[in-house]
């Protein structure tokens, strides 16, 4: 089970942001938030950097925090976090194992996604290291 705490996340704000849009527009079933409270906080996020209706389409459920600023990020936090609160939730908890990228680095990305798999590499599996 992986968990979000909403107050101590551990994240700098704009991780957070990402990572709790992520899991509100994903199909995920384990997520511990009902997906209306999931809905209001995508499309109140939405609507502070667009003009538009936000979409319908699952696939399309993507924001662009390129096109904010610092009080757009610092309210979408609080946006976050005071839907959260109002439900109870204190914590996100979801069950789902990281997948495989769907996409191919850049080649001008690769040094860089080289380097930090160097710096950080994944955790060798207990399994190695038995026999």
């Amino acid at each position: 089970m992986q968990s979000l705490d909403i107050h101590h996340p551990g994240l700098p704000d704009l991780q957070f942001v990402l990572m709790v849009l992520a899991l509100c527009s994903s199909d995920l079933d384990t997520l511990n938030v009902p997906p209306a409270v999931r809905r209001s906080i995508f499309n109140r996020c939405w609507a502070m950097l667009y003009d538009t209706p936000p979409p319908l389409a699952r696939e399309e459920r993507l924001l662009d925090l390129r096109q904010g600023d610092e009080h757009a990020l610092d309210a979408m936090v609080a946006v976050i976090r005071t839907a959260l609160i109002e439900c109870g939730i204190t914590k996100l908890l979801w069950d789902h194992p990281p997948s495989e990228p769907s996409q191919e680095s850049t080649p001008a990305a690769r040094p860089l996604v080289e380097r930090l798999q160097e710096l950080f590499p994944a955790p060798s599996d207990p399994a190695d290291h038995a026999s």
